[in-house]
């Protein structure tokens, strides 16, 4: 059989990339500038460029070789089998908190809609945020494997087109419905910096995602261009949003900037539906990409009611944790120091330098990767410490 031959071109591709890179991360991104102030910024725009960098990392490892495809296929390559082990347990290890991350937001801001309300769950009457995310499990289960859910994706997982309507939304309760932009803040707080860093890492955690993206490219030649489109778009995006979330709120800002707006208006109504509609689907998607991982990855095909089982032990599970530990922020900046910096900085340098026998040659390329490793090692062990501090001190 004859190799599928690329066919995206520019447009396609950058609308791609858009999609992978934006996200649930810009509801939080307010609340990380909170955290760290506003010099905290810097590192903002530090790890946007740090980031880029290491996605034309990926390229170059691809290009050591035609038979590369995929982020496991750059870790087999560089570490052999161990290696693309490695890598896709990560992969679905991230999934899976980013699913319980979906599940939190979803009961935040039903919650913020509907804050009198309670439910009655087999005989037990149940109220507030946690009511809210054991509903959301219990709906999504029906319509995992639905045609519903596949015309949901293709209509609401576009993360690029949701993050401008929610961006747009939260600048109209500023700017027209009186909120107003004039909150001062804090110049610097050193101490919420490994939180704000942590968040950051995970705004960007699209990497792998790019080595898909490339080898769908028609012309690949393009792929640099492409990136650098990625990442300041998705910058000035994510700039902005914590920059008029922070003029909006200040220091009260919540985990999540739409938790901050009033109910009463049509602009705080369309950031919330439309950010209710995006996790709902996200979260139905995410779990069964998990799920369809590990039938494959047991061999366990055409079987109902095993699928059906994984997905509902999933949603179980997710809805577990997310009832344990409700702390939609700090879950956020676990996972971006833990994973998406793992993903998005240690893992593609570490796969270069392995792979490219050029990039081991003493030089100003080799010094650069190796800083980025001490940082970046540093950043997660610091920001994934700080985390879990931080929800051991909240629970």
């Amino acid at each position: 059989m004859a190799n599928e031959q690329p066919t995206t071109s520019f447009i396609p591709t950058l609308l791609d990339g858009l999609n992978a890179m934006s996200g649930v991360g810009i509801l939080s991104i307010p609340f990380a500038l909170s955290e760290g102030g506003w010099l905290s910024l810097i590192p903002l725009f530090f790890v946007g460029i740090l980031c880029f960098y290491t996605g034309i990392l990926l390229r170059r490892c691809m290009d050591t070789h035609p038979s590369i495809k995929t982020y496991p296929d750059i870790g087999e390559r560089a570490f052999g089998y161990k290696g693309r082990v490695t890598i896709v347990l990560l992969t679905y290890l991230q999934l899976y908190l980013v699913a319980i991350v979906f599940l939190l937001s979803e009961g935040d801001n039903l919650h913020k809609l509907f804050p009198n309300a309670s439910f009655e769950i087999f005989g037990i009457r149940l109220g507030g945020k946690k009511a809210f995310v054991l509903l959301s499990a219990l709906i999504v289960l029906p319509t995992i494997r639905s045609k519903i859910l596949s015309l949901l994706d293709y209509v609401f997982t576009g993360g690029v087109l949701v993050s401008l309507i929610v961006v747009g939304s939260v600048f109209w309760a500023g700017a027209v419905d009186g909120v107003g932009f004039y909150r001062r803040g804090r110049l610097l707080n050193m101490s919420g910096m490994p939180i704000a860093g942590s968040l950051y890492a995970f705004c960007y955690c699209g990497h792998a995602t790019f080595p898909t993206i490339y080898t769908s490219m028609k012309d690949r030649s393009q792929f640099s261009k492409v990136l650098l489109l990625c990442f300041v778009f998705c910058t000035f995006t994510y700039g902005t949003m914590a920059i008029q979330g922070y003029l909006m709120y200040g220091d009260r800002v919540e985990s999540q900037v739409t938790l901050n707006l009033s109910i009463g208006k049509l602009s705080s109504k369309i950031a919330i539906y439309t950010t209710l509609i995006n996790t709902f689907t996200k979260y139905a998607v995410t779990i069964s990409s998990i799920s369809t991982a590990i039938e494959e990855w047991f061999s366990i095909y055409n079987n109902r009611a095993i699928s059906l089982l994984i997905r509902t032990l999933l949603v179980i599970s997710t809805a577990v944790v997310a009832l344990t530990v409700p702390l939609f922020g700090y879950i956020m900046a676990l996972t971006g120091s833990f994973l998406s910096i793992t993903f998005s900085i240690l893992l593609p340098c570490m796969c270069y330098l392995k792979i490219s026998t050029a990039s081991r040659r003493c030089g100003f390329g080799l010094m650069t990767i190796l800083d980025i490793l001490v940082l970046g090692f540093s950043v997660a062990i610091i920001g994934t410490y700080t985390s879990m501090r931080e929800i051991v001190n909240h629970l």
